[in-house]
């Protein structure tokens, strides 16, 4: 069992020592030694920052500002303050097992699950009841865990049965291990905690919404320990998109976006701006992942930071923020429908007949596309090379003919200056089959964000908006690679406790195969 414990997400990854210690060589233990202190270091400078940042939230959480807040803001807070420390904590106690293992003095027992909810058995037997003296064993008793599971509308009770087995001869006693969950020693099965992910993040119903649900189907869970549930899973599932990340960063042409989100300040209860970065594969790549990143502003640093050493083809707009990533190395490609768009404001208020006509160019050069869309990356670039570099040539001298005969300052000089201005990123798409004329592919992908907005009012905290982002992310991706978003997660929050951390890409959404199927 430790060794499975070792090898499995969400468990110690540090680097384990060998047995034949007195075997190696002065060089070999130094490099060893200096391992051990570093990954020393590193762990209790991460303890010391979770404790500090653990402080500051309780803080916030029991302190008398929170009541400034209106009546629905205080509730969403609620439940992000209940998730942050359940998360917080259970980084804590990754880093410390030994001192995670007891149950905290004075916790309040569990009640029990009420005895009227239906009852599915699930027996856990030892693979031989033949001890190792050759006696047979005799069953002696059974320890029993019950699980809520959760299907729309109805709840249902897993009885977890485990037989106790002993040799009468040598006295040895046998028993099944404890199946492993994500949350131990916890009454939510994985079904449980995927319809709260699902709900909360797809569907954007707050926790406290929630909890009247379960109540109407049988069983109140009160929304504090929905938001444990939460902060938990969030931990757990956050390998898995680092991995996601990490394969969508191998990836030579990526789409970004970002669209603002409310977040709040608790002390000083009111919210800020904050932003929801977005970050895709092409649109035209056999792939499909998407990966949200929350950060509290709309610096270029934050691309940055996401993007490191990442140096390919980056669809964008024009905002500032990626100019310095442009500066590094990244190849910048524009994107046609902010620059159709600036034409079609005009040509739709009728302020302009020159817009109507940069609207038919523009119009020509997507129905190039229309026809380059099924076909492979060479194809494509043939295709564009021949049909649409012909009419952007046309268009390019358009735009500085008309421009000549406009006044500055007015809507058509902004919009034709814009094109004008982005010429080279806008038209890189047709010397590069991989590259997709516009970056719709990803402003659909942000679409749910902007929906969500209008039920989530804001973001509890930092750490909240991060968690929200990370779970979004495998959902969005989910679906994008035609999962259905609850038997994705339910399926993976699973496999999760005994996954080893070197088959973790096995669950990303691209990879997944339900286990039925694999």
């Amino acid at each position: 069992m430790v060794a499975c414990a070792e090898a499995c997400i969400g468990h110690d990854r540090s680097m384990p020592l060998p047995a034949d210690l007195d075997q190696l060589d002065a060089d070999t233990l130094r490099r060893l030694l200096i391992e051990q202190e570093r990954e020393l270091v590193w762990r209790q400078t991460k303890i010391e920052r979770l404790t500090h940042e653990l402080a500051l939230h309780k803080r916030h959480r029991f302190g008398v500002r929170a009541e400034r807040l209106s009546t629905e803001q205080a509730q969403l807070f609620e439940e992000t303050a209940e998730a942050d420390l359940a998360a917080m904590s259970e980084e804590l106690e990754q880093l410390q097992p030994s001192a995670g293992t007891s149950t905290p003095r004075g916790q309040a027992r569990r009640k029990p699950l009420p005895p009227e909810l239906p009852r599915t058995e699930i027996r856990h037997e030892p693979d031989s009841t033949t001890c190792a003296c050759g006696c047979q064993m005799r069953r002696i008793g059974e320890d029993v865990a019950e699980k809520l599971d959760y299907t729309p509308g109805r709840f249902t009770v897993e009885r977890h049965i485990r037989g106790k087995w002993a040799c009468a001869a040598c006295e040895t006693l046998v028993q099944a291990p404890v199946p492993a969950h994500i949350i131990d020693k916890g009454i939510p099965t994985a079904g449980l905690l995927a319809q709260v992910l699902v709900a909360k993040y797809q569907d954007h119903l707050p926790l406290y919404r929630q909890e009247g649900i379960f109540g109407r189907a049988g069983l109140a869970i009160p929304q504090s320990t929905l938001a444990q549930w939460v902060g938990q899973s969030g931990v757990h599932l956050q390998p898995l998109v680092d991995a996601l990340k990490a394969d969508l960063l191998a990836h030579p042409v990526l789409h970004a976006d970002e669209t603002p989100v409310a977040m709040l300040d608790p002390g000083a209860g009111k919210t800020h701006r904050a932003y929801l970065w977005s970050y895709s594969v092409g649109a035209f790549d056999p792939i499909k992942a998407v990966v949200y990143d929350f950060a509290d502003s709309r610096a270029g640093r934050h691309a940055q930071a996401f993007l490191g050493e990442w140096r390919g083809t980056l669809i964008c707009d024009d905002y500032a923020g990626y100019k310095a990533l442009i500066a590094l190395g990244v190849t910048e490609a524009g994107c046609m429908a902010h620059a159709r768009r600036k034409f079609f404001d005009l040509a739709a208020q009728g302020q302009s007949q020159i817009a109507s006509e940069a609207l038919e160019a523009i119009g020509q050069l997507y129905g190039v596309e229309r026809e380059a869309a099924e076909l492979d990356i060479d194809a494509r670039q043939r295709l564009r090379e021949a049909k649409a570099r012909p009419i952007l040539e046309r268009l390019h001298a358009w735009l500085l003919a008309r421009r000549t005969q406009v006044p500055n300052g007015s809507g058509i000089a902004r919009a034709i200056d814009y094109s004008l201005k982005r010429w080279a990123a806008l038209t890189h798409y047709v010397g590069d089959g991989r590259v997709p004329i516009d970056n719709n592919w990803i402003e659909n992908q942000i679409r749910p964000i902007a929906l969500g907005r209008k039920n989530w009012l804001f973001a509890g905290s930092l750490r909240a908006g991060q968690r929200a982002a990370a779970i979004m992310s495998l959902i969005q991706s989910a679906r994008l690679n035609g999962h259905e978003p609850f038997a994705y997660l339910k399926d993976v929050l699973e496999r999760l406790p005994t996954q080893p951390y070197s088959r973790i890409g096995e669950l990303l959404p691209h990879r997944w195969q339900p286990v039925a199927c694999a």
